[in-house]
């Protein structure tokens, strides 16, 4: 898979169909992503059809350095914090459900304790500084590379992975505070 880059452009050759297929195969990723920064999923939704207007109508160029979802996440990143006056607090309450590995049915008593854990690790998220959350929003959830980060945060590889490692251990911090330490 390319990522999206065949889409985009056959979208700038004249192709309507492939700006449907960029999104609808980007679409829920980014506006997940963006109500981190907006902690409002109607912001949220609002900043993902900017970014796909953006390329859409304004039509920017798309280098090839970097895959096709990080020259989108970086378009809706800008736009995020362009239409951000002030940082607020980011929320990941729209993160999917953790998935049971092993497929088995859980006691009553798991499934309470497995929520309170994620209840917990939401909490300790909460309270990391936003460049953090971002950080492992991007590594985690998006499964993005450190090449990948580094261009939608707009620093170097090397700073992207020295703030990882920060974040990391800010929120083992946050989560030993919370008396999770032996879940760790």
């Amino acid at each position: 898979m390319d990522n999206g880059a065949s889409s985009y452009r056959r979208y700038l050759e004249g192709d309507d169909e492939g700006i449907v297929e960029i999104i609808r195969d980007y679409k829920d990723g980014l506006i997940l992503w963006l109500c981190g920064f907006t902690n409002d999923i109607c912001k949220a939704e609002e900043l993902c059809e900017d970014a796909f207007v953006k390329i859409a109508v304004k039509k920017p160029n798309y280098s090839g350095k970097s895959s096709f979802k990080t020259f989108l996440y970086a378009i809706a990143r800008n736009l995020a914090l362009d239409s951000l006056r002030k940082p607020r607090n980011v929320s990941l309450d729209e993160v999917a459900e953790i998935a049971d590995p092993s497929g088995e049915y859980e006691s009553l008593e798991k499934a309470y304790l497995r929520e309170e854990r994620k209840i917990a690790v939401h909490k300790a998220l909460d309270t990391l500084k936003a460049e953090y959350r971002e950080v492992l929003w991007l590594m985690y959830f998006e499964e993005l590379s450190g090449k990948e980060i580094a261009a939608v945060m707009k620093k170097s590889v090397h700073a992207v992975e020295v703030l990882a490692s920060r974040a990391r251990k800010a929120l083992k911090v946050q989560l030993e505070k919370a008396g999770m330490a032996d879940d760790l």
